[in-house]
């Protein structure tokens, strides 16, 4: 099998590497050769955030280069729009339809880019997912990640053979694995 490239990006607290974690569990369960590489930037002042998964029969490296990535999923949409340079031709995004403002346009020195899905859906193949609005209707909108998660294993066509709610329930705190598993089935229902 060819590597896969995959680049999860968000901003701190959004619950980018736990997805991350979650995938690259499965993906090892399934029997692939798995390697993932985070950046935190300043993570924990809203910050950019990015995972790096690669995976395949023999990986080599856990760094993904500009044009290599074969699916790209953006937690926040300012996001999407920057990661857009490491898409490979024909590669997908899923993107969630959420806004998370910068310390810049906080302040008022800067704008919220307009139109940044109509932006990135002329230049890529692009899956939109409220994934805050499915999580909040399930009880808690922090599992917006698993949404995500859930969306991503159902593009990859990785849903089969890997019991994703035990990876879940593996790396999620006590007392949140059935809302979490639901997150999940939510997001791969909704691409």
């Amino acid at each position: 099998m060819e590597t896969r490239n995959i680049l999860l990006v968000g901003v701190g607290g959004q619950g980018t590497i736990l997805a991350s974690k979650i995938l690259s569990d499965g993906l090892l369960e399934k029997g692939y050769d798995v390697k993932m590489s985070e950046i935190h930037g300043m993570s924990q002042r809203g910050g950019s955030v990015s995972t790096q998964i690669r995976f395949g029969e023999n990986v080599r490296s856990p760094i993904i280069g500009a044009g290599e990535a074969d699916v790209i999923v953006a937690f926040e949409k300012m996001e999407a729009l920057r990661s857009l340079e490491y898409l490979k031709p024909g590669g997908r995004m899923v993107i969630n339809d959420f806004e998370i403002p910068s310390a810049p346009i906080l302040m008022g020195a800067a704008a919220y880019p307009e139109n940044i899905l109509g932006e990135l859906s002329a230049k890529a193949s692009v899956s939109v997912c409220k994934a805050a609005e499915i999580a909040e209707e399930l009880g808690n909108a922090k599992a917006m990640n698993v949404v995500l998660l859930g969306a991503l294993v159902k593009t990859l066509g990785l849903e089969e053979d890997v019991d994703w709610s035990a990876m879940i329930a593996r790396n999620v705190k006590k007392g949140f694995e059935d809302l979490n598993a639901k997150a999940f089935e939510a997001g791969a229902r909704h691409i």
